[in-house]
């Protein structure tokens, strides 16, 4: 494999991947789809996750080769893997944004995986809409790590959070992508540099709903209470492969959910048939998932 310009961990609902030159390979028999993106290309890290963007032509590899240069982050957390990580240097890490801030589920498995030989960090968050200010909460998760943190970088996609607002129609969804190819111009060139990213808007909105709002959306809203299969449900288990939580389990063909939902909505968005409901609040609405543009 060609030399590594940095390891990134792109983690919940994505596999980690490296930042390298072009390599091509075979798709692995196990884990999902792996592949690799060329930064220099304007191409980035990438998996089946619908939310991690900085796109381009994928390129799929062997299980083994993947695995020969870092670990699946998802499948990593999936199954409680907090064995330590050889991350190089310069680490990027990839999540989408919960609540205005990186996952609890990312931020437990980082506190709890020693990220060997990593001395710089960088954040990229996937968004709806905004990230709050969720970096005071990056760096304070790096000074724990005793990594310098480089900033984070806010990339706005399309909402895919339906439990709560609407899903973009598949048309929508490619403008706002096509909308934040400036924020991944920037972003990829401070990785390319090795600069800090630009500092994130933080105003009084800002660090409220990333202060008390955080715990307060966890507490009231990510229940998994909700979330019903109907009629169209085949079985296949789909759901229950994408959720990171091993929340989902079989029962007589049909899913069930227990109570440690993260509200990744990987389950809903990715279900084959369109069979899963979280109540009414989904009802009628689209389910996006970044392959499907």
């Amino acid at each position: 494999m060609n030399k590594l310009f940095f390891t990134a961990l792109a983690l919940l609902g994505t596999c980690t991947a490296v930042a390298a030159e072009d390599y091509k390979g075979e798709t692995p028999k196990s884990g999902g789809t792996y592949c690799l993106y060329n930064v220099g290309k304007k191409q980035f890290l990438g998996t089946e996750d619908g939310r991690l963007v900085l796109g381009g032509e994928k390129v799929k590899v062997t299980l083994e080769q993947i695995e020969s240069a870092t670990t699946p982050g998802f499948y990593r957390i999936k199954s409680g893997d907090t064995s330590p990580v050889d991350a190089g240097e310069r680490l990027v890490l990839v999540t989408p944004t919960y609540a205005w801030r990186i996952p609890r589920v990312v931020r437990d498995w980082l506190l709890r995986t020693e990220l060997r030989g990593a001395k710089r960090a960088w954040f990229v968050m996937t968004c709806g809409s905004e990230i709050g200010h969720a970096e005071r909460y990056n760096r304070a998760l790096c000074r724990k790590k005793g990594i310098a943190c480089m900033g984070t970088a806010q990339i706005v996609m399309p909402e895919n959070y339906i439990a709560m607002f609407d899903a973009p129609q598949a048309d929508e969804a490619r403008e706002i992508v096509a909308r934040a190819e400036p924020d991944i111009d920037r972003a990829i060139a401070a990785l390319k540099a090795g600069q800090p990213f630009a500092p994130t808007r933080n105003n009084l909105y800002d660090r409220f709903m990333s202060g008390p709002v955080n715990p307060l959306f966890y507490t009231f809203c990510v229940k998994a209470n909700a979330f019903a299969a109907g009629d169209a449900c085949t079985g296949c288990g789909r759901c229950a492969a994408r959720c990171p939580m091993n929340n989902i389990t079989l029962r007589g063909g049909r899913p069930v959910w227990g109570k440690a939902c993260t509200h990744c909505m990987a389950c809903i968005c990715y279900c084959p048939t369109s069979a899963i409901e979280y109540g009414k609040k989904s009802l009628g609405k689209p389910r996006y998932h970044f392959e499907a543009l």
